[in-house]
C-alpha cells in the first residue's frame, strides 16, 4: 500500500479537483458497462469475445475507482476553522490503481488483438507476449511508487518497468502492423487510433509516477498525480472499448453483408 505524509494538508480545491475527477471516471465507467451490455445484440457471434473484455474492463476499473474514491474521502477531513482538509484517516491507498492495472491492461491488449480476429496461432501469440510484458511493466512499477519520491530506488524500478513499456510498442506498433495486411481501410484506421490511445495515454502513467521528483510540494504532486492517472484512465478504457466496438460493428455489418450474397 502507498501511503503518503500523515497531516498532509490540501487546499479545498485541491481536494475538490482530485474527489471530483475519481467521482467523473467512476461516473464514466458505469455509463461505458451499460452502454456495452446494451450494444451486445448488434455483435456477431463471432466479436463477442473482444465485447466480452472490453465490458470486463470498464467493470473491473469502475469497480476499483468507488474503491480509490471511498479511500481518498476516509483519508481526508475537512477542518471546518481553517477551510482546509487534514489527512487525519487512514492512508490513502494507490494499490486500488495497481491492481485495477494488473487486471485490465492485459485484458486492453487483448481486446485490441481479438477485435482483429486474426488467425488463433498469430492471435495466441500475440496475447501471451503482451499480456507477460504489461505485468512485468506494472509490477516493476509498483516498488518505485512505494519507494520515497527523491530516491535512486524509484527511477530504478521505473526504468526497469519502461523497458516492458517499450517492448509492448514494438509488439503493437511493428508486428501487430504486420498482421493488418487483409483488414478493410476503416478497420486499419481504427486500429491505428487504439494504438496512438494507448501510446499517449500510457504516456501520462510515467510522467504522474515522475512528477513528484520535480515538484517539491508533496501536497500539489499528490493532487496532479492523481487528476493525470484519472484522465488517462479515461481515455485508456471508456474511449478505447469505444473504438474497438465500432470495429466490431465494422466487422458484423462485413459478415452481414457477406451472407446476403450467398
Amino acid at each position: 500500500m502507498t501511503t503518503v505524509t500523515h497531516f498532509m494538508v490540501l487546499s479545498n480545491g485541491q481536494f475538490n479537483a482530485v474527489y471530483n475527477a475519481l467521482s467523473f471516471v467512476f461516473a464514466a465507467m458505469l455509463a461505458s458497462f451499460v452502454f456495452f451490455l446494451l450494444i451486445r445484440p448488434r455483435i456477431s457471434q463471432k466479436n463477442q469475445a473482444a465485447l466480452i473484455l472490453t465490458t470486463l474492463v470498464v467493470l473491473i476499473a469502475g469497480y476499483h475507482y468507488l474503491r480509490i474514491f471511498n479511500s481518498w474521502n476516509e483519508s481526508f477531513h475537512y477542518a471546518a476553522l481553517r477551510g482546509d482538509y487534514i489527512q487525519s484517516g487512514p492512508p490513502f491507498n494507490e494499490a486500488y490503481r495497481y491492481v485495477d492495472w494488473l487486471l485490465t491492461v492485459p485484458l486492453l491488449l487483448a481486446e485490441l488483438v481479438l477485435v482483429l480476429r486474426l488467425k488463433w496461432e498469430e492471435s495466441r501469440s500475440l496475447i501471451i507476449r503482451l499480456g507477460v510484458a504489461s505485468l512485468f511493466m506494472i509490477g516493476l512499477g509498483y516498488p518505485g511508487e512505494l519507494a520515497a519520491s527523491d530516491s535512486t530506488a524509484r527511477l530504478v524500478w521505473g526504468g526497469l518497468s519502461t523497458l516492458f513499456f517499450l517492448y509492448i510498442l514494438y509488439v503493437l506498433f511493428v508486428e501487430l502492423t504486420r498482421t493488418l495486411g487483409n483488414q478493410p481501410p476503416r478497420v486499419k484506421s481504427l486500429v491505428g487510433a487504439m494504438r496512438w490511445i494507448l501510446l499517449v495515454t500510457w504516456l501520462v502513467y510515467p510522467i504522474a509516477y515522475i512528477l513528484p521528483r520535480f515538484i517539491s510540494n508533496e501536497a500539489t504532486a499528490l493532487v496532479v498525480r492523481q487528476i493525470g492517472y484519472s484522465l488517462a484512465d479515461v481515455l485508456a478504457k471508456p474511449l478505447f472499448g469505444l473504438l474497438a466496438v465500432v470495429i466490431m460493428i465494422l466487422k458484423t455489418k462485413e459478415e452481414e453483408g457477406e451472407k446476403a450474397l450467398l
